[in-house]
């Protein structure tokens, strides 16, 4: 999609455009910015939603799953009608129903070391709405390699995690800084052990959404280098700095 502004598009996306933040110049940089999204579930779902309606230009999504009954009560994207259906098929028709300016790249695969080699130099920007950590590592790894922009989601029961790292800055820490051990259970993110409040999918992917469009317009300020706790039950939110590790894979 060109970054080119028509009086469509103007009309479109007016709403941002005026705020002073933004501009046309913000809204140039918005329709020309690539972001991968990995995992179309709970948190992809209002990321996917939220990033085609500010007009990311190009929106990859990556995820090998098809719609169940279970999903439908956090997963914004999809309806009873698309259960048994690709998760990615379902969401890039809708995506470009709501804004059929946003190219849409879809990846029916599980992401590995030698699939995600042949995409990542295609995005600038990846939101990780994954739910293991095999594959939060993967990201953090191979972004951290080829220093990208990460903002990574967890979620559990009233809970909720988000962590931002630009790793073009080399000073930054990573998410291996903060999980320690690679051994670190994945029931943790399983919802279907430990239970997810729908809200709390969509408020921690919007915060993801909006975490991204920081990092485009290079605004506000970022997480880069924290990680925010948000406990949507009793309403308690912190934000901790994430120490670098000399240790770690990102002081080498």
């Amino acid at each position: 999609m060109k970054n080119q502004l028509n009086k469509i598009l103007i009309e479109r996306f007016s709403r941002q455009i005026i705020l002073k933040d933004i501009g046309v110049i913000g809204q140039k940089k918005i329709l020309s910015s690539k972001v991968l999204i990995i995992g179309c579930g709970g948190l992809g779902s209002p990321v996917a939603d939220y990033l085609s309606r500010a007009g990311v230009g190009t929106i990859g999504i990556v995820d090998d799953d098809k719609v169940n009954l279970s999903n439908l009560h956090r997963q914004s994207l999809f309806c009873t009608s698309d259960i048994g259906k690709s998760k990615v098929k379902i969401a890039k028709n809708k995506i470009q129903k709501n804004n059929p300016n946003t190219q849409v790249k879809i990846y029916k695969i599980k992401l590995n070391n030698k699939n995600f080699k042949k995409i990542i130099n295609d995005y600038d920007y990846f939101v990780d709405g994954s739910d293991n950590f095999k594959t939060k590592f993967l990201l953090n790894d191979f972004c951290l390699k080829y220093k990208k922009v990460l903002v990574t989601g967890a979620i559990s029961k009233f809970d909720g995690h988000v962590f931002t790292f630009n790793f073009k800055n080399k000073k930054n820490p990573c998410l291996k800084c903060f999980f320690q051990s690679s051994k670190i259970s994945d029931d943790l993110l399983n919802c279907e052990t430990e239970g997810i409040l729908g809200t709390v999918a969509g408020l921690v992917g919007t915060l993801q959404a909006n975490e991204i469009l920081k990092e485009i317009l290079s605004i506000g300020k970022n997480l880069n280098g924290y990680i925010l706790i948000l406990d949507f039950l009793n309403l308690k939110f912190r934000k901790v700095k994430i120490k670098k590790r000399k240790n770690c894979i990102c002081s080498k």
